[in-house]
């Protein structure tokens, strides 16, 4: 069965559809729940659904805009049902905000940030250039200062660990990008990241990437 993506303004989002999304990981961690998911609807300015057929098989909560002048997609929250279509659901959720991100920034190179939980997401980060952290990498000054913009954003300007790229927020639950790959293998070296890592107690790995504007033009991502 074909998945629908439908993406809107999170001002338009129900009580009800709140509902669907809290029931994706009612009995799992990272355990969004309504009251989390609410206000998530208020920190946002899109949300992304999509479904196979009437049943939801992922969501994300993500924002279009300026950080210093540059363009930047940023994914407060994203998650995807674990089942056998989690790569196709992640896909179709990225797809359609790349898709967007090129209507608010053509001809421009576009940030992608987010709060990873473990190495899968990294694959969100597919076909994107100059990714922070990545393996045999040393961050630069600049890459540094981008993960404090991106903590700051993130709402938790003071919790990030510059060198390492970690943010600690002992509250629970705390937004990521919640995916398990179905199949394939993860970038190589992600896997270095999470060692010391504990999601459970509010860390997370913020990680950015450049989605270059001849690629958004071409829709070749994500790929």
């Amino acid at each position: 069965m074909a998945m629908i993506v439908t993406t809107k303004d999170t001002t338009a989002l129900s009580d009800a559809e709140l509902v669907e999304m809290a029931d994706l990981c009612v009995d799992r961690e990272p355990n969004f729940d309504i009251g989390f998911l609410s206000k998530q609807r208020e920190e946002w300015v899109l949300v992304t659904h999509v479904r196979e057929g009437s049943k939801l098989r992922g969501y994300s909560f993500c924002t279009l805009e300026r950080i210093g002048g540059t363009p930047a997609l940023l994914v407060g929250l994203l998650l995807v049902d674990r089942n056998a279509k989690a790569d196709q659901t992640l896909r179709s959720i990225l797809h359609d905000q790349f898709r967007r991100a090129l209507l608010a920034f053509p001809d421009e190179d576009v940030l992608l940030g987010a709060r990873l939980s473990s190495p899968d997401g990294f694959r969100a980060f597919a076909g994107l250039e100059d990714i922070v952290p990545r393996k045999g990498y040393k961050p630069t000054g600049e890459d540094r200062a981008w993960g404090r913009r991106l903590a700051k954003r993130f709402g938790a300007e003071k919790a990030i660990d510059d060198h390492t790229f970690v943010m600690t927020v002992p509250s629970s639950p705390v937004g990521c990008l919640d995916y398990v790959a179905a199949k394939g293998a993860i970038p190589d070296g992600a896997d270095e990241f999470f060692a010391d890592l504990c999601p459970e107690d509010g860390q997370r790995l913020i990680a950015f990437g450049w989605a270059m504007a001849e690629s958004l033009a071409s829709g070749k991502l994500p790929r």
